[in-house]
């Protein structure tokens, strides 16, 4: 996305709690973006059903349903990125999310300025729409058909939904198929610090893009570790 695509950005507040919402609302729109809040997660599947959204942010400790169960549900059928606030040194949750698919996490209590910084280097990860041209370039990973210049991902007829992340890890893997892709690298390039974290952070990422390209995730054929090196896409 562009500066002014930022700035046009639909936000999704999900929190319980009155204050928290009101303050993020107020600075998020000082900052130009569009925000819509919810104060549970019944509300925000209400919300969800009549508006479009380009990013949720979700506290994962509410009442009721929680956090990481809407994250779970939402990525059935949603692809909008998710940006959790967790409670500070649950690092467990944090993990427990990025399973679940969210594209990112932030740690409570955080500056409101260090949650304009995340959010926009979330949007700028989600993938441009690709002008189409008449012979689609294409990788074949077994039964799944991988577009390089829509990025999608189909088997069949079915399309594959990827998250945001997931999106761009694809598009970086397809730009070098067969060579290996460190980790730091990775990290580097999904916009995340660096650190033994968000390492940890890219291989629960690889672990989740498994789970759609391969048929024993466990036991990769196409996303495979190099030892020592990172990773490789190894399409047919």
């Amino acid at each position: 996305m562009t500066m002014a695509d930022l700035l046009d950005a639909h936000l999704l507040i999900v929190d319980d709690d009155e204050r928290i919402r009101g303050l993020l609302k107020k600075f998020l729109s000082r900052h130009g973006y569009w925000v819509t809040t919810a104060r549970d997660a019944a509300h925000a599947r209400r919300l969800l059903e009549g508006l479009e959204f380009d990013l949720i942010v979700l506290d994962v400790m509410m009442p009721g349903e929680d956090g990481l169960s809407l994250t779970r549900s939402l990525r059935e059928t949603l692809q909008t990125p998710i940006l959790l606030l967790t409670a500070k040194g649950e690092s467990a949750d944090r993990i427990s999310g990025l399973e679940a698919g969210a594209d990112d996490y932030l740690a409570k209590p955080f500056e409101p300025k260090e949650l304009v910084l995340r959010i926009n280097s979330i949007l700028r990860r989600v993938p441009k729409p690709e002008i189409e041209k008449d012979v689609p370039k294409t990788l074949q990973l077994g039964a799944i058909r991988y577009d390089m210049q829509r990025g999608e991902m189909w088997q069949g007829a079915v399309l594959i939904r990827l998250t945001s992340t997931e999106s761009l890890l694809m598009k970086i893997f397809s730009a070098q198929p067969h060579m290996a892709v460190s980790r730091y690298k990775l990290v580097e390039e999904l916009g995340r610090d660096n650190g033994q974290a968000q390492e940890r952070a890219v291989d629960v990422q690889i672990t989740r893009l498994r789970r759609k390209i391969e048929n024993d995730p466990k036991q990769p054929r196409y996303l495979q570790t190099v030892r020592g090196s990172g990773y490789m896409l190894s399409p047919d």
